[in-house]
């Protein structure tokens, strides 16, 4: 792995106790889609309450899970126990979230080329969702939020996530600058992305372990978040419409990333 022209940095991320803040009690929502509630089932960390599905859902089930008994509804008893307009495709899960891991765990088990996706002030349950999506298909470690404009682990973001929710740990974090501080004391680069910056994604280093930092459309990222990256970078586009939705911006920023640690580049 390359030298890094970094000063102050420890190596002992991961070391003392987690904290006790992700033993908070969780909280029970439902979550539906076929993706989401097998992927929740098939996770020993979530401990699964009260299961529905049509008819037709539960014989769909009957392949992945035999033992499991669903209680059969109708789509329209379904429909009422949801949010207006939910997609759940017959079938829906009352489970709690899952437990919150702390940052310090996920730094102190990664490997040499590890990659982190961290989103400030990103607050669409849509797209956390499908940033844990792309996360999930190019191995990320994690991705980190900042717990109070984060939603909720459950519902639209389990549906947009299609089981990565229970891939993929979404750690929460009280603040992110500090979290970013952590990130790289554990040799990770921080990468941020502005479309204002002068390199571009094609030069950025991504060698060894990466941090990819990203912030909501329109506002960006936050000063401190900028300060506590390594380098600011951009994705070029070349057609007239020169802004990326940021779950386009994160698959591409992951697919560059392990595509140059792939091939040493």
């Amino acid at each position: 792995m390359k030298k890094r022209k970094t000063t102050n940095r420890r190596h002992d991320a991961g070391k003392g106790r987690p904290k006790a803040a992700r033993n908070a009690p969780a909280i029970r929502e439902w979550i539906y889609g076929r993706h989401a509630v097998l992927a929740a089932l098939r996770n020993p960390q979530r401990q699964s309450g009260r299961l529905v599905a049509t008819t037709e859902a539960a014989a769909r089930l009957q392949a992945d899970f035999a033992t499991t008994a669903p209680e059969i509804m109708t789509r329209a008893q379904i429909d009422a126990l949801l949010p207006e307009s939910a997609v759940h495709q017959g079938l829906a899960l009352d489970a709690p979230a899952p437990s919150n891991i702390a940052l310090e765990d996920v730094l102190s088990n990664t490997a040499e080329t590890a990659v982190i996706v961290v989103l400030d002030q990103v607050t669409d349950p849509h797209n956390v969702g499908a940033v844990l999506r792309s996360a999930a298909a190019f191995a990320a470690v994690a991705v980190v939020v900042q717990d109070r404009t984060a939603p909720p682990s459950s519902g639209a973001l389990a549906k947009a996530a299609s089981g990565a929710l229970d891939v993929v740990p979404l750690v929460r974090v009280t603040n992110l600058a500090r979290a970013l501080e952590q990130i790289g004391k554990a040799d990770f680069w921080r990468i941020g992305f502005d479309g204002d910056a002068e390199t571009t994604l094609a030069d950025a280093p991504l060698d060894g372990r990466v941090a990819l930092v990203l912030g909501a459309e329109g506002s960006g990222l936050r000063r401190l978040s900028l300060q506590n990256c390594d380098h600011i970078a951009r994705i070029q586009t070349q057609g007239t419409l020169t802004t990326l939705n940021v779950s386009n911006a994160a698959a591409i920023a992951l697919y560059e990333t392990v595509r140059r640690n792939d091939s040493g580049t």
